[in-house]
């Protein structure tokens, strides 16, 4: 197969889908690799070592589309590469489609194999593709907030661990699955009074088992969630229903209800957000205020970190991506289901619920389009 790497052109967006050992990998079971030039130079890679791996460089993006048979990337392509996509191309790649209607309606439309790093899903229903960016995320969460929480920065003027004889800042997290734990983590080693909260009483029950003593758990619901916000100096957002719309837990009222400063970071917001408003902001122009309420949104936040997030990134998409080049996509989703809950948008069709639910458009069962599919 021929596999294209374009680089990623979001707004400050430095990771890349392939590192040099992926193509190495790749040309170890006799695949050709296409890689835009400077594509990896934000994670730390040059061409040359790509060269080296047994990549071939190209100029531009649109030799590497035109080229491709398969796309790997890190982002949604966005509306320049739109056109660039050719008809049963796969792309493997995080789209976030329950977010993006102009992006699925664009998938459709090009009649691409569209295979969301997201949605694979395994049996145990976790989601190995999107875990490494959740902790990476989830990580980021209390550092960002830890920053934005400074005066200069319009926050309340609070460190988050305090000193002796001041308290330290009060951080709830709304979630207790990856992003939340790894959230509550950090800002508890930062010295800050943790709340987590979640539905599951099963979770809050591990959660109370592992974490740190300034770190307590809550069951999730509105009245408890009104209540926590109200003394809350830092609020992560980091609820997650797999391949649709995050539920929004704060509302606009409720920010009313907060103190001047407080900052709002919402890791849910590829997926819509859980915070009412949130909207995806970009590492230029990080923040906006509402209500004196600092919110941060931005959708790709481990492109701040690059080099960390590649590697993690890739560790866990590599194995999937050959198989798909092994085996052709249709046969690899065949064989394996984890893979096949990854298929999103197949030849024009939306064979994925939540994406389907999302956008109010009809449902095509993925097993016929796989019955139908031909390599």
């Amino acid at each position: 197969m021929i596999i294209g790497v374009p680089k990623e052109i979001k707004n400050n967006e430095n990771r890349v889908g392939l590192t040099p050992a992926g193509v190495a990998e790749f040309r170890k079971h006799g695949h050709d690799v296409f890689v835009q030039a400077t594509a990896g130079e934000g994670s730390g890679f040059a061409d040359a070592e790509y060269e080296q791996a047994g990549a071939t460089v190209l100029a531009t993006i649109e030799e590497v589309y035109a080229k491709a048979e398969m796309i790997v990337k890190v982002k949604e392509p966005i509306a320049s590469e739109y056109p660039l996509i050719k008809e049963n191309q796969l792309l493997f790649t995080y789209f976030h489609f329950a977010s993006g209607e102009e992006l699925t309606h664009a998938m459709i439309e090009r009649k691409a194999v569209c295979l969301a790093y997201e949605t694979v899903e395994l049996p145990s229903r976790a989601l190995p593709l999107l875990i490494p960016m959740s902790e990476v995320a989830g990580r980021m969460a209390p550092q960002e907030g830890a920053k934005y929480l400074e005066k200069p920065m319009k926050g309340r003027g609070i460190l988050l661990g305090g000193v002796p004889g001041v308290k330290p800042a009060h951080v709830v997290v709304l979630g207790g699955g990856i992003v939340g734990t790894q959230a509550a983590k950090v800002a508890a080693g930062f010295g800050a009074q943790v709340t987590i909260m979640d539905i599951s009483l099963n979770r809050l029950r591990e959660l109370d088992d592992i974490m740190p003593k300034n770190v307590v758990t809550q069951y999730s619901n509105e009245y408890n969630i009104r209540e926590a916000i109200k003394t809350a100096d830092l609020v992560v957002g980091a609820v997650l229903i797999p391949g649709a719309k995050a539920p929004h837990l704060i509302t606009r009222d409720m920010l009313k209800t907060m103190r001047p400063g407080t900052v709002l970071v919402d890791v849910a917001v590829d997926q819509g957000g859980c915070i009412e408003t949130c909207t995806p902001t970009t590492h230029e122009n990080p923040t906006f205020i509402i209500d004196d309420i600092v919110h941060y949104c931005v959708a790709n936040m481990p492109g701040a970190v690059p080099y960390t997030s590649t590697l993690a990134l890739t560790n866990a998409t590599l194995p999937y991506a050959v198989k798909l080049a092994n085996l052709g996509w249709q046969e690899a989703c065949r064989r394996d289901a984890s893979l096949r809950l990854g298929l999103n948008v197949v030849h024009g069709e939306v064979v994925y619920p939540g994406v389907a639910e999302a956008w109010n458009l009809p449902l095509v069962s993925v097993d016929s389009v796989l019955e139908t599919a031909t390599a």
